[in-house]
């Protein structure tokens, strides 16, 4: 399920977003269980916000017995599982740079990645976090 923000209609990519998720959570309880996918929940808002309601809407699944999985690269929302029991388990892939270019395993590995990539990534394509000017205006 695709979401799209519209200027034309007035619909901010957020909206659409969580519209998508309503009509996923309004199949919630019904029979055969809910099988859901969702890619990067609530993408579009602040890290508050997504957390709150990343965690309502996932207990709220597991509630009515639907499964399925939840994308993120929000680490915040890694621990919702913390709270959830044998309901909920964290997984990941692994990743490695192979001649300027990112590579995955797709074997899947128990828990959180403890790797990250974004910025390497960012300074393969030339979009470098520099790091000495970054100094100049954090003071540690």
């Amino acid at each position: 399920m695709r979401a799209n923000d519209s200027l034309k209609q007035g619909c901010s990519f957020f909206y659409a977003v969580i519209s998508r998720i309503k009509r996923v959570v309004e199949l919630a309880g019904q029979s055969p269980p809910l099988l859901f996918l969702l890619d990067e929940i609530l993408q579009g808002t602040n890290s508050h916000d997504r957390l709150i309601g990343a965690r309502g809407i996932i207990y709220y699944l597991i509630d009515r017995n639907a499964v399925g999985l939840v994308t993120t690269h929000d680490l915040a929302l890694t621990k919702i599982v913390d709270s959830l029991g044998n309901h909920a388990v964290n997984i990941h892939f692994k990743d490695y740079i192979e001649n300027n270019q990112i590579r995955f395993d797709y074997r899947i590995c128990s828990g959180v990645i403890q790797k990250s990539n974004g910025l390497e990534l960012m300074r393969m394509i030339g979009l470098d976090a520099n790091y000495e000017l970054t100094k100049k205006y954090i003071k540690e």
